[in-house]
């Protein structure tokens, strides 16, 4: 049964007799001897999406220790205090936590991250509810036209930091244009926000190919967790495609992938967005993973430090692994710069207890973060900013795969660490 919660506007606005109650509540977190700011999060810790959240408990373990003392506002002290709960890679389940965060929790700020299932959701009812939201992981297109959004007005309570298409597309054409490679690519995109997005014909990846000369095949959306992709690789091979590209989930990736072998499809270069990033994904895929690409949002060599820790992306990244005996992965600075974020608005609000003030905070950040600059009023459309991409191949390294940057242009910051290697 689906619950529908009253906004939290409307539920203070009914009658006089629920206006007092949360009147209350702000008076006695007002004068407390040091005073508690709620942080709802939202992340899916279970479900085919699971590998975005893989390093959450390290990095929640690591910003509640740099909040231990509390943070400063106005002179007064806050205890600062982060309720997370797991979406289960399922928007609904997203949704309902969210509800329960904002209704039952009454969380002051919301943050999530992790592809528009998660993330659109949320924001919604932050949105719905005018609670501050803070958002990432999800390229910026499907997060704001994903929820309708209108450009020059936006949303009142939302915020959102990452890269878009235009920039995805870019370090692709980047890392492919000097390959030699034929300019015949077949595309991928599920029947989902993020392929959905991908493959729409003027937001999405057809019409920019086709101005830099390449030649998209789309098939059609597939289901996710299809189990069978002898429809797309077929006409694969019968345009003779040798790039493949696309927005998949794993499961989805290495049901293609096994039976691209199966049928003897054997492109040259293979550049698949969400899916090939997680080394546990990659090393899954055994010797078949070697020379896979993705987009590359954050790794050990991007040159930013955190502003909440002064640990260089080197530092947070080897620490994961020396923590966890794991690979790191690119999740990892993303929901740290959330946090970044987060301290940042928390110490320059001028009212912690009026969420419009904090929403300015929001807007008004100008922020180097772990990722790199977070800057709302720098961005491409409303309530949006963004963050630099470039592109990396898997490559063999010792006894596993290490992730090269193979192609920067867009943002020659970021050094390079490797040249792209085609496919046997």
């Amino acid at each position: 049964m689906k619950i529908t919660y009253p906004s939290r506007r409307s539920f203070l606005t009914g009658a006089t007799a629920l206006i007092a109650a949360p009147a209350i509540l702000r008076s006695t977190r007002a004068y407390a001897a040091t005073p508690t700011l709620r942080i709802g999060h939202v992340s899916p810790r279970t479900g085919p999406l699971a590998g975005f959240a893989e390093a959450d408990d390290y990095v929640l373990s690591a910003i509640q220790e740099a909040f231990a003392a509390g943070l400063d506002n106005n002179g007064k002290t806050w205890t600062v205090e982060i309720i997370s709960k797991d979406s289960q890679s399922n928007p609904n389940r997203a949704a309902e936590v969210a509800a329960d965060l904002i209704l039952g929790d009454e969380v002051d700020i919301i943050v999530a991250a992790s592809t528009p299932d998660t993330v659109n959701p949320v924001a919604d009812q932050a949105e719905i509810n005018d609670v501050p939201c803070l958002t990432t992981d999800c390229p910026w297109q499907p997060y704001f036209f994903g929820r309708n959004g209108i450009p020059g007005e936006g949303f009142r309570s939302t915020y959102h930091f990452f890269w878009g298409l235009e920039d995805v597309i870019g370090a692709f054409l980047d890392m492919w244009d000097g390959s030699g490679v034929p300019k015949t690519v077949g595309g991928l995109f599920p029947n989902d926000a993020d392929g959905n997005a991908w493959g729409d014909a003027e937001l999405g990846l057809p019409t920019p190919l086709a101005a830099a000369g390449y030649t998209l095949i789309d098939p059609g959306r597939y289901q996710p967790l299809s189990d069978d992709f002898s429809n797309q690789i077929a006409a694969f091979k019968a345009a003779g495609c040798e790039i493949v590209t696309g927005n998949m989930i794993p499961p989805d990736f290495a049901t293609f992938w096994s039976q691209a072998a199966q049928q003897g499809f054997n492109p040259k270069i293979v550049t698949i967005g969400k899916a090939l990033l997680f080394p546990s994904v990659i090393d899954s895929l055994g010797a078949r993973g070697n020379g896979l690409s993705s987009e590359v949002w954050w790794s050990p060599n991007h040159p930013f430090a955190s502003s909440l820790t002064g640990a260089s992306a080197r530092e947070l990244a080897e620490g994961y692994t020396l923590a966890t005996g794991r690979p790191w992965t690119q999740p990892i600075g993303f929901k740290h710069a959330l946090f970044e974020v987060v301290a940042d608005v928390i110490q320059r609000a001028s009212d912690l207890e009026d969420p419009e003030a904090i929403v300015e905070a929001i807007a008004t950040t100008n922020l180097n973060t772990i990722v790199g600059n977070v800057d709302w009023a720098t961005g491409p459309i409303n309530n949006v900013t963004k963050t630099p991409l470039v592109a990396g191949q898997w490559q063999n390294d010792g006894d596993g795969f290490d992730l090269k940057i193979v192609a920067n242009a867009l943002a020659p910051e970021i050094p390079l660490t490797g040249e792209l290697v085609l496919l046997n």
